[in-house]
């Protein structure tokens, strides 16, 4: 596939988001073509959410008959983490589709490298770091996680820690009003009271590979993520020359508020396997 030389950007309209039943219905019927090999979708959460926040994803790619697996990220950090995504697309056969999100895009990064059967990355307002680059790092400039730690994070130990790691928890108010702004407020607590917490030390984790580089990539964007902030997915995007899809509004949680946007960019990938 030819990969953009500057990136190619998509704006939704609210209209686009959820296409007519029968262009969707041409398009899933000639992707991929008859005899291809089907890619398998690999979906990788971020920071303060598991698996269960690909749910409207897998439904709508099961629904449409294509293969995917959500993977438990353990957030313990970025070198250990990429390990565990790594060491799963072994029990994969033929081709795979990587998404992540969030933190989950700087694993992806990471896990991606060196493996030839990860034919297209896809990043959900996530990170997308170069080699040497920390995930801290790439919330941009106005994140609502440059504000002062104590006001952000609960904060515990857990066996194994040293040092400064711990693991972090997000507080209710900054759940509610920067990560899931755009989610109702009972699910938005919901997810609060359920968010699996993230050490310190993924966060502050250089990264050792940067697979954008080498491996064909597209780029979710919701113009309202307070966490990652668009302008910085934008410069992550731009330089890995991805194919950008910028959703109007939405929030970093977009793909568990709209999950049609996100699958449709996902889809856009898997269609690019032959």
């Amino acid at each position: 596939m030819t990969r953009c030389r500057v990136p190619c950007v998509l704006l939704l309209s609210a209209a686009a988001v959820v296409p007519a039943p029968g262009a969707v219905a041409a398009q899933r019927a000639s992707c991929p073509s008859p005899g291809a090999v089907r890619p398998t979708v690999v979906l990788v959460h971020g920071a303060w959410a598991d698996t269960s926040s690909w749910s409207g994803e897998v439904q709508a790619l099961q629904r449409t008959g294509h293969a995917v697996r959500a993977v438990a990220n353990p957030l313990r950090g970025l070198t250990g983490d990429a390990q565990t995504v790594r060491d799963f697309l072994r029990t994969v056969s033929g081709p795979v589709v990587l998404v992540g999100h969030s933190y989950g895009g700087s694993v992806i990064t990471n896990a991606a490298a060196s493996d030839p059967r990860v034919k297209a990355l896809v990043y959900v307002s996530a990170a997308a770091p170069d080699v040497g680059e920390t995930t801290g790092r790439l919330s941009g400039s106005g994140s609502a996680l440059g504000g002062d730690p104590a006001a952000l994070y609960d904060r515990s130990g857990y066996p194994g820690s040293s040092g400064d790691a711990a693991d972090l928890y997000l507080k209710r108010e900054v759940f509610r009003r920067s990560f899931a702004s755009d989610l109702p407020r009972e699910t938005a607590d919901r997810l609060w009271a359920s968010q699996r917490a993230a050490s310190t030390v993924a966060f502050t984790t250089p990264s050792k590979a940067a697979a954008w580089k080498t491996i064909p990539s597209w780029y979710f964007i919701a113009t309202g993520d307070r966490i990652i902030v668009p302008s910085s997915q934008r410069a992550m995007a731009k330089r890995a020359r991805s194919k950008v899809t910028e959703f109007p509004g939405g929030s970093h949680l977009t793909l568990i508020s709209h999950p049609d946007a996100v699958t449709r960019v996902i889809e856009d990938a898997v269609c690019s396997v032959r």
